[in-house]
C-alpha cells in the first residue's frame, strides 16, 4: 500500500550522503533552460559528456548541494517571496495527482477535521542523519524518497478533510509527496504563511503597508499554490501589527481568498487565532468580537489550543458563527502543552465533549512505518478499518500489517473467527474462469492474484465485499488473510493499446568522485543527471528507472544486466550518485512504464537513451 518494496530497495543503487550543511545560493538558471537543452537531443543519438568534477551549478534551493538530489524547501524572506518566478520553480515538487472527489463535498460537510503537520519545524522526517543520531538543521525534504527508518507519516486520510504542511519558515510549500497522497484521498493540501515576533513584525509592516504591497504578496502566494498544485494557505501572523498593518490585514485576506479561489478550484484560506482587531498579539482560543474581522474575510479560523468548554459553549451561541460552525477549527495539541483538554494519549477526550456540535478540529501527529526506504509518492488509497462482532461468539477485524506487503509498505490484514453453525460458499463460474486466465492468475512470493469479471447493464457498483468461506463443519474456525491490493478496472481499458515512452533525454549532468571501499587510491565515478520523457501519465501507475553499462574501458568486460535505480511518479527523474565504470564508457538509461493496472509493458515500448562519456 505504500513505499518501495524491500526487494526492490535492495537492488537500488546505494547512496551515501555527506553531512548536510545549511547552504543558500541564488538561482543561476531556470528550469526552462534545461527543457530547451532537452529538446536539442535527437532521440536516436547518444548523449556525450566529458567528465569534469566541477561544483554543481544547480540551484541549492531545489537540489541538495552535496548529492544534487531534488529537495523541497521553504521561502525564508519577503524578498524571496516577491522575487519568486514560475520559470524558476522546481519541476520535481509539482504535485501530479488531481484532487479526487469525495462525498459529501467539503463545502457541505457539517464536520471537518484539519491536521496540521507541526512536527519539529517541518521538512525534517526525510533528513534524519543516523551517523550523528540527530536531525539536520537544513530545512528541506527529499522528494524522491529517502533511506529513513522512522519517517513522519500519516495514514488515516479518511478521517480528515484538510492537511496543512507546517514549518516556521515564512512560506511553507507542501512537498509534492504530501499533496499527492492527500489528493488521492480527496483531502485538501495547504501551505503555511507565517510571521513571528520582532522579525515578523517588520515583514508585516512591509507587505501590509498599502494595497499595492499586500496585493503583490498575495499574488505570489496564489501563483505558488497554482504552480505547485496545492490547495491554499494557513495564514499565521504571530506578532504585533501597527494600526496601518492591521487595517490592511482584512483586505489582504479577502483579496488572497478571492484570488486563490479563482485560480485553484476548491481551495481555502484559513486564519490562525493570534492577532486581534487592534493589532495586539493575544491568542483568544475562540472566535469572538476581537478576531471575527479576520474570520469574516476568509474561509475559516484555526483557534489556539487553550480553550475551555465555556469557550465552545460561547461560540455555539455567537452570532458570527451561525451557519459557519464547520469553518471554526478548534485546535487540539497532542503534545499537551499548557492547560489543554486532552493531548498525548488522551487526545480522544475533546471528541467526547458534546458541545462541539460538529466543529471539532484536531491537530494530529503520527510517527509510524519502520522501513529502510520511504517514498510517500507510492502511498495508495488507504483502507477503512473495521471491528465487528458476529453471532455465536464470532468476530471480524481488519488492520494494517507491515510484516508483509504486496509491493512495499503494508497489507490489509483480515482476521477473525467463523463460529460453529455459520459458513459461506464461494461463487465461481465459467465466465470468471475465462477472464481470470486472460487477465492472469499467478503466485509470487506467496501472493496470489485473482481477477473477476462483472457484467453490469443499467446498474452501478456500490461495494466490493470479501467473503471468507470454509468447508462444512460444526467447530469454530479462526482465519487470517492479507490483502495487498484491490483494483476496479474497466475491462475494455485492458484492450486499449499501450503507448511507448518517447523523447527521453538527459540534462543537468553533474559528475562526482569518491574513493572505492578498501582502496584509497582508485576513484569511483558517480553520475548525477535529470531524465525527462514523454508519456501519458494517466495510463501508468509509475515508472521504473533502470541502467546498465554497455561498454567500459576494459573491452573484455561484457555489457551488464539492467539494474533498477528507482521509481518515478511523473515524467521526470533525478539520477543521483550512480556509480558507473571508469572513462571512457557507454551506459544505457531505461524508463519502464508500469500500467495503471499493474501489468508489465512490453520491453519494446520502454524508453532508452545511451550516454557516452570520456575523461
Amino acid at each position: 500500500m505504500e513505499s518501495v518494496s524491500t526487494k526492490e530497495k535492495d537492488n537500488m543503487t546505494s547512496r551515501k550522503r555527506k553531512r548536510e550543511e545549511t547552504t543558500s545560493s541564488k538561482i543561476p538558471k531556470s528550469e526552462e533552460n534545461s527543457s530547451e537543452s532537452c529538446l536539442s537531443q535527437p532521440s536516436d543519438q547518444s548523449v556525450h559528456e566529458v567528465i569534469t568534477y566541477e561544483p554543481s551549478r544547480l540551484p541549492a534551493i531545489h537540489y541538495d548541494p552535496d548529492t544534487t538530489e531534488p529537495i523541497s524547501c521553504s521561502l525564508k524572506s519577503l524578498d524571496e517571496l516577491l522575487s519568486w518566478k514560475r520559470n524558476e520553480a522546481s519541476p520535481f515538487n509539482v504535485a501530479t495527482v488531481p484532487l479526487a472527489s469525495r462525498y459529501p463535498p467539503l463545502h457541505s460537510c457539517p464536520r471537518r477535521t484539519l491536521v496540521s503537520h507541526d512536527m519539529m519545524g517541518g521538512y525534517l522526517e526525510d533528513r534524519y542523519n543516523s551517523e550523528f543520531n540527530r536531525f539536520s538543521s537544513v530545512l528541506c525534504q527529499f522528494i524522491q524518497g529517502a533511506e529513513v527508518e522512522t519517517p513522519y507519516a500519516f495514514y488515516h486520510w479518511e478521517y480528515i478533510d484538510i492537511f496543512n504542511y507546517f514549518s516556521h519558515q515564512m512560506v511553507t510549500i507542501p512537498p509534492a509527496v504530501w499533496t499527492n497522497a492527500a489528493h488521492k484521498h480527496g483531502v485538501l493540501s495547504i501551505g503555511t504563511f507565517i510571521t513571528e515576533w520582532t522579525d515578523g513584525a517588520k515583514i508585516c509592516e512591509a507587505f501590509l503597508a498599502d494595497e499595492e504591497s499586500y496585493r503583490a504578496a498575495a499574488d505570489k502566494l496564489v501563483q505558488i499554490s497554482h504552480c505547485y498544485g496545492f490547495d491554499g494557505w494557513l495564514i499565521n501572523i504571530e506578532n504585533v501589527l501597527s494600526e496601518t498593518a492591521v487595517k490592511n490585514t482584512g483586505p489582504f485576506l479577502r483579496y488572497l481568498t478571492d484570488q486563490v479561489h479563482e485560480r485553484v478550484p476548491g481551495s481555502v484560506v484559513i486564519w490562525y487565532d493570534s492577532v486581534l482587531k487592534n493589532g495586539s498579539l493575544n491568542w483568544q482560543n475562540e472566535l469572538n468580537d476581537d478576531n471575527r474581522m479576520f474570520f469574516d474575510t476568509c474561509d475559516g479560523i484555526f483557534t489556539n489550543y487553550n480553550w475551555t468548554e465555556q469557550s465552545l459553549e460561547w461560540m455555539k451561541s455567537y452570532s458570527a458563527a451561525q451557519g459557519r460552525f464547520a469553518d471554526i477549527y478548534v485546535g487540539v495539541d497532542v503534545f499537551a502543552r499548557g492547560k489543554v483538554v486532552g493531548g498525548k494519549f488522551e487526545t480522544n477526550k475533546p471528541n467526547k465533549i458534546k458541545c462541539f456540535h460538529g466543529f471539532l478540529r484536531c491537530e494530529v501527529f503520527l510517527h509510524l512505518l519502520q522501513l529502510y526506504w520511504f517514498n510517500l509518492h507510492a502511498q495508495e488509497i488507504q483502507p477503512l478499518y473495521l471491528s465487528e462482532d458476529l453471532n455465536n461468539g464470532g468476530w471480524l477485524r481488519t488492520r494494517g500489517c507491515s510484516e508483509d506487503a504486496w509491493i512495499g509498505g503494508s497489507s490489509l490484514m483480515v482476521e477473525g473467527m467463523i463460529p460453529s453453525g455459520l459458513s459461506e460458499v464461494s461463487v465461481d463460474n465459467q465466465l470468471v474462469e475465462q477472464f481470470a486466465q486472460n487477465c492472469g492468475r499467478w503466485t509470487l512470493d506467496g501472493w496470489t492474484t485473482r481477477c473477476f469479471l462483472l457484467k453490469m447493464i443499467g446498474c452501478s457498483l456500490r461495494e466490493v465485499c470479501i467473503r471468507v468461506s470454509r468447508d462444512e463443519g460444526d467447530e469454530n474456525v479462526s482465519f487470517n488473510c492479507r490483502i495487498g491490493e484491490i483494483m476496479l478496472l474497466d475491462a475494455e481499458s485492458l484492450e486499449a493499446p499501450l503507448q511507448s515512452v518517447e523523447g527521453i533525454c538527459v540534462n543537468d549532468v553533474v559528475w562526482h568522485t569518491g574513493a572505492l571501499k578498501g582502496d584509497g587510491h582508485t576513484l569511483k565515478v558517480l553520475l548525477n543527471a535529470t531524465l525527462r520523457w514523454q508519456y501519458p501519465t494517466e495510463q501508468v501507475r509509475h515508472f521504473r528507472i533502470h541502467w546498465r553499462h554497455l561498454r567500459g574501458p576494459d573491452p573484455r568486460i561484457p555489457p551488464g544486466p539492467l539494474t533498477l535505480i528507482g521509481r518515478s511518479y511523473s515524467t521526470l527523474y533525478r539520477v543521483v550518485e550512480l556509480e558507473v565504470p571508469a572513462a571512457p564508457g557507454l551506459i544505457e538509461l531505461v524508463v519502464e512504464p508500469v500500467s495503471r493496472e499493474g501489468f508489465k509493458v512490453p520491453e519494446v515500448q520502454w524508453g532508452r537513451r545511451t550516454l557516452s562519456y570520456s575523461a
